[in-house]
């Protein structure tokens, strides 16, 4: 085989010793942005896969499961999520799940690549329809600026981040949750792309400890997504309401909901078993 016709996921400091690897049909598109190299291909077994910085975002086959659990958890906390932030997400699957939630009126999102935004629209249809929803005001900039100048203007803050190297860096420090807070209504929550603690436990608690110091209801969900290193991903959720119950969703879906939304991962079951982890993580992040 050929080892140009595959492409594999390496990095030293995020994923030492290990890599995940995907036959490669063809390469769709390529260019360095302004913030960012940005490769496009088409896979022979996950479908059309877009890659920032040599690191996959997301895969045709797979990203509805990150896409709804990342949005539905936090909106299935919130008892009325009605405005609602994203900062990042450019390829819109986070944007076409939260529209799909009834109590959401307003999904405006901030990301700071507009090629991210255009590649998508171009090459990942499935997943930039988000943009076509008519409750979405999207801006092309800085997430932190754009916060700065909402202080307690949304329900729920949802942040989709590339993993804490990069430009992404600064979405997982102290002074972002900080910052996160400031910008949401009484009894808030945000919701982070938290990694995997197969990957580095210490680096999931550290970043709990951060969103600890500023919130005062802190846990870790987990989904299942193939095509992300260990198979598996995790979200930091954190609510202003000291009274948050994580586990048990505010809001519940009936299958027909479900259905109707078109849903293919998230149910409240899922909900509820996505707080619960295994043993060595439990002790691990919650000493």
């Amino acid at each position: 085989m050929n080892p140009s016709e595959w492409f594999s996921e390496v990095s030293d400091e995020l994923w030492p010793g290990q890599c995940f690897s995907l036959k490669v049909k063809s390469v769709l598109h390529e260019e360095r942005s302004k913030y960012q190299h940005i490769k496009v291909v088409q896979s022979e077994s996950h479908g059309t896969v877009l890659i920032l910085d040599g690191i996959i975002q997301c895969t045709e086959r797979d990203e509805f499961a990150y896409q709804e659990m990342i949005s539905f958890l936090p909106l299935c906390c919130h008892p009325d999520p009605q405005r609602v932030l994203i900062v990042g997400g450019g390829d819109g699957g986070v944007a076409r799940e939260v529209a799909k939630h009834p109590s959401v009126t307003e999904v405006h999102q901030v990301e700071i690549d507009e090629r991210v935004v255009e590649l998508s629209k171009q090459y990942l249809p499935f997943m930039a329809c988000g943009f076509d929803s008519p409750k979405l005001r999207l801006t092309i900039g800085d997430g932190f600026e754009y916060m700065k100048q909402h202080e307690g203007a949304f329900d729920v803050i949802i942040t989709d981040s590339s993993d804490p190297i990069g430009p992404a860096e600064s979405l997982f420090r102290e002074s972002y949750f900080e910052l996160v807070k400031r910008a949401l209504k009484p009894n808030g929550i945000i919701c982070s792309q938290g990694g995997s603690f197969w990957l580095d436990a210490g680096h999931v608690r550290e970043t709990l400890d951060y969103c600890r110091k500023h919130f005062p209801r802190v846990t870790y969900g987990l989904a299942a997504v193939p095509s992300y290193p260990t198979g598996q991903i995790g979200f930091f959720i954190a609510s202003l309401n000291p009274e948050t119950n994580f586990t048990e969703p505010s809001r519940t879906f009936t299958d027909e909901e479900i259905d109707r939304m078109n849903l293919r991962y998230y149910t409240s079951d899922v909900h509820r078993a996505a707080f619960t982890l295994p043993r060595f993580a439990t002790k691990a992040l919650y000493p």
